[in-house]
């Protein structure tokens, strides 16, 4: 069969078991079985055990115990007072700038993004009290909504990432090098949401109203004691991964412990607590490591029928430059992003598009970010806009009103994307510095 038709069927294949409500790893497994059975014509024993070989394979993975224990970690953080105390320690640091309390939601999105991994733990963790105290205040309902649907994305790029350890699995690139090299992007994606909430205040002062914020507050240890027990945990997590000290893995788990010891130094760690936050985990960590398998047995199914080569050939016949590549790609993820969660558009994609972009030159390092930026932008985007649900059930308003808030913010992602293409030094500047002091 014809590879651009083979690759049709799939997908085709795969949306149908999607649209019908099929769990999506029975989708992807039921997509990988249909093609090894109706296209390449394999007996059912012969497909038995290429699934067999392929998910036992990828559940022995060692670099996906990182997901469940980094997924814990948030579980832990977002039963705690952590994201009441990170507004305390922010407010006063960033109330005299134009926009004011409204860049605790892109501060404190970007410091809990470094101890969750996860954009839905980030936008609930930080949303539950910045949403609340910033329309009691009288701030801007657009931006105050529309901040946090961007910046909560961020759980997304910033380090340590659940997306970024999943690409790295499958597309068997250093992790520890993957995180590094989220920084400079993620930083530069918070850097662009503050400069558009002060110019947006500066031309309109009613947007953001004078902060009333306790004076006593603002004493630097009253600061500090509030802010650290987040940097505390990006210090003990991050620091272990550049340093070298640890693997990913590793780290995750002595931020679980971390998180622990905080919670009960807080007086926080009840049996319910740990508990809930436990079940959480796994049950959020079987979903995904359930995707994962089936994804790689969808994988190898696509390569079984030499589509990603046939593909890559296509392409290279078309002689179509990259940067035209590159944003019919980003076309694509953008459409995928309406219909589907950023996990499955990766484990979807990834076997086709990651040879292509590889074939034209780009680093897997630099795709592998260029690739969460387009998956954050889906999360903005109705009607599977995670953080848009989110941000529906914290604030009561239409999930229409969200999407209507959250549009400038988009639209400064996709900046940020097109400069990551621009310049893609960005990605690979701080990997390529630290990259001999970390492990893969």
């Amino acid at each position: 069969m014809d590879p651009i038709l083979a690759t049709l069927v799939v997908f085709l294949i795969l949306i149908l078991a999607l649209a019908s409500g099929m769990w999506v790893f029975l989708g992807l497994a039921f997509a990988a079985t249909a093609s090894l059975y109706g296209i390449m014509e394999y007996s059912p024993e012969r497909i038995g055990a290429i699934a067999s070989r392929i998910v036992v394979r990828s559940a022995s993975s060692w670099e996906l115990a990182a997901v469940p224990m980094f997924i814990w970690m948030g579980e832990l953080m977002f039963r705690t007072d952590i994201s009441d105390r990170l507004f305390r320690g922010l407010a006063p640091l960033v109330r005299f700038i134009p926009g004011g309390l409204l860049h605790t939601n892109v501060a404190g999105s970007a410091l809990f993004a470094a101890v969750s991994g996860s954009s839905a733990a980030t936008t609930a963790t930080v949303g539950k009290i910045t949403t609340t105290e910033l329309l009691q205040r009288g701030y801007s309902e657009s931006l105050a909504l529309g901040s946090l649907a961007g910046a909560g994305s961020l759980g997304l790029l910033i380090p340590p990432s659940i997306v970024l350890i999943i690409y790295g699995v499958l597309a068997e690139v250093s992790i520890a090098k993957l995180f590094i090299a989220g920084i400079v992007p993620g930083l530069l994606v918070a850097a662009l949401y503050a400069a558009y909430i002060s110019v947006r205040c500066l031309l309109n002062p009613s947007l953001s109203p004078k902060s009333d914020y306790d004076p006593d507050d603002e004493r630097p240890m009253e600061i500090l004691r509030n802010l650290a027990p987040v940097l505390s945990l990006i210090v003990v997590v991050l620091g272990s991964i550049y340093t070298g000290w640890a693997t990913p893995s590793e780290a995750a788990g002595i931020g679980v412990f971390a998180a622990i010891v905080f919670s009960a130094a807080t007086r926080q760690l009840s049996w319910q607590v740990f508990r809930d936050s436990l079940a959480g985990a796994l049950t959020t960590s079987a979903m995904v490591c359930a995707i994962l398998m089936c994804a790689a047995f969808l994988s190898s199914a696509i390569g079984y029928m030499h589509i990603p080569r046939e593909i890559a050939l296509f392409i290279e016949g078309l002689n179509m430059s990259p940067h035209v590549l590159i944003l019919c790609l980003a076309l694509f993820y953008i459409v995928l992003g309406f219909f589907l969660d950023g996990i499955s558009i990766i484990v979807m994609s990834l076997p086709i598009t990651l040879p292509i972009v590889v074939q034209a030159g780009f680093d897997p390092v630099w795709y592998g970010i260029f690739l969460v930026i387009m998956i954050e932008l889906g999360l903005m985007t109705p009607p599977v806009g995670f953080n848009l649900f989110v941000i529906q059930a914290i604030s009561r308003r239409t999930i229409g009103r969200v999407a209507l808030y959250s549009i400038p913010f988009f639209l400064l992602m996709c900046l940020a994307a097109s400069l990551l293409v621009a310049f893609p030094e960005i990605v690979l500047w701080l990997p390529d510095v630290l990259g001999q002091s970390v492990n893969g």
